[in-house]
């Protein structure tokens, strides 16, 4: 336990390092579902102050929740191609009845998931990640157009493609030429100066904040009664197979960087953490929840192992979650500046991927064609976005989902090409 000052500093920092990954998600929805500016000001406030739960649940646990280590928690991005799919199909009630409903199936399998770690070698995880990255990409490109309908005539115009390239100019000059915390927000950074500069070309409008309360409540389940559709529920609770695998690669890698070895029942405990925060994630007008990679590097470069460091970025979390007018700027950047950072963010995912495969071998075995197919069937709704228009409605929630359905053909080719594969060897502690 640091001092209050240290533990404020050292929170801050992981808040500002995450940040702008914690609110795209909500962004990416609220547009995709047409949502109106003060609904996505909810649906921000809703997701910090609920990212700020989730971190203190992960971090200082009780009973068999959370693995309590220095593992922040955010929303993760393999949730959001499924929670579009499902909310274009029934509404953003259906989303969050998925949520919840995922949620709880996570919390309940989590002891018998750290037991099936084995199904995901190095060869299915680092094909997942690299999947998710690429099937976020387009995203970033519709924002580098300015958002709107590509056959708009003001899409890509450019001024919208200067102010991306102006953003993403100014991430990598920070990522390249700064030092240790401001390199670690580099996004963060290229957000603010490229909305600076689109103020500066009256290409911002910041009317929101001035209509924004200074402090409001987060109000559960604001958008109605959730509804229960089960295709959409299979569907989420595929993406938190996927999440799990994300959670159980990080906090391994913590449990390492802070000596401390991570064994089955603490992965259950970590993985039951995910399952409750997504459980009130659903409830509280959020989304589901994992570990947030980019703060697991952090740890390792600034060493500061204690946990109540990351405890005091979610108090600092919630806090944020409590002044709608600080999510009222957020909501104001403009959709340009939004994809230049937005390139480099879903492009790092690949990035990792890659550098997780690279560690892979490829020679006398299979895993050439495993990583081949996989991201080439997830590649399909990319390509044609209605190739799958003549299945049944629940199953085209879970097919159009490019994530879901490569991450279901990378394990399920694991197992007829190398059977279970290599088994994560952790000990029962």
């Amino acid at each position: 336990m640091l001092p209050v000052t240290q533990l404020f500093a050292y929170g801050l920092q992981h808040v500002l390092a995450m940040y702008a990954g914690a609110v795209a998600v909500p962004i990416i929805v609220a547009q995709a579902m047409h949502l109106s500016p003060e609904e996505l000001i909810r649906l921000i406030n809703a997701d910090l102050f609920t990212c700020g739960i989730a971190t203190l649940i992960q971090t200082i646990g009780f009973w068999k929740v959370g693995a309590k280590i220095p593992m922040i928690q955010g929303v993760t991005f393999a949730s959001v191609t499924p929670m579009i799919l499902i909310g274009v199909e029934h509404g953003m009630t259906a989303i969050y009845g998925a949520i919840i409903a995922a949620g709880l199936f996570t919390f309940l399998i989590a002891p018998y998931f750290s037991r099936l770690i084995r199904l995901f070698p190095p060869v299915v995880t680092g094909t997942i990640i690299t999947i998710i990255g690429i099937t976020l990409l387009p995203v970033s490109v519709r924002w580098i157009g300015g958002g709107g309908n590509p056959n708009s005539p003001d899409f890509a115009s450019p001024m919208h493609l200067m102010l991306a390239f102006i953003t993403l100019c100014i991430v990598i000059i920070v990522y390249r030429y700064c030092k240790g915390f401001l390199s670690n927000i580099a996004v963060l950074i290229g957000l603010i100066g490229g909305t600076v500069i689109a103020m500066l070309l009256g290409q911002a409008n910041f009317s929101e904040v001035g209509r924004a309360n200074w402090f409001d409540i987060v109000t559960p389940l604001a958008f109605g009664v959730p509804v229960f559709d089960i295709g959409s529920i299979i569907s989420m609770c595929i993406v938190m197979l996927v999440v799990m695998v994300e959670t159980t690669g990080d906090c391994i890698a913590i449990g390492e960087i802070v000596g401390r070895p991570i064994g089955r029942k603490n992965l259950a405990k970590c993985l039951r953490a995910d399952g409750l925060s997504t459980l009130l994630g659903g409830i509280l007008n959020s989304f589901p929840y994992t570990a947030f990679a980019q703060n697991v590097g952090l740890v390792a470069v600034t060493r500061v192992k204690s946990r109540f460091v990351v405890a005091a970025s979610g108090i600092i979390l919630v806090a944020l979650g409590l002044f709608p007018k600080m999510a009222a700027i957020v909501a104001c950047i403009p959709n340009s500046v939004l994809g230049g950072a937005g390139l480099a963010m879903f492009g790092m995912i690949i990035a990792s991927g890659i550098r997780a495969l690279s560690k892979v071998n490829f020679e006398g075995n299979y895993n050439l064609m495993l990583v081949a197919i996989s991201i080439g069937i997830s590649m399909i709704t990319l390509t044609v976005p209605n190739f799958y228009h003549n299945f049944p409605g629940w199953a085209k929630i879970v097919l159009h989902s490019g994530i879901t359905l490569g991450s279901l053909t990378a394990v399920i080719l694991n197992l007829i090409l190398n059977g279970f594969g290599e088994e994560y060897h952790v000990d029962e502690d």
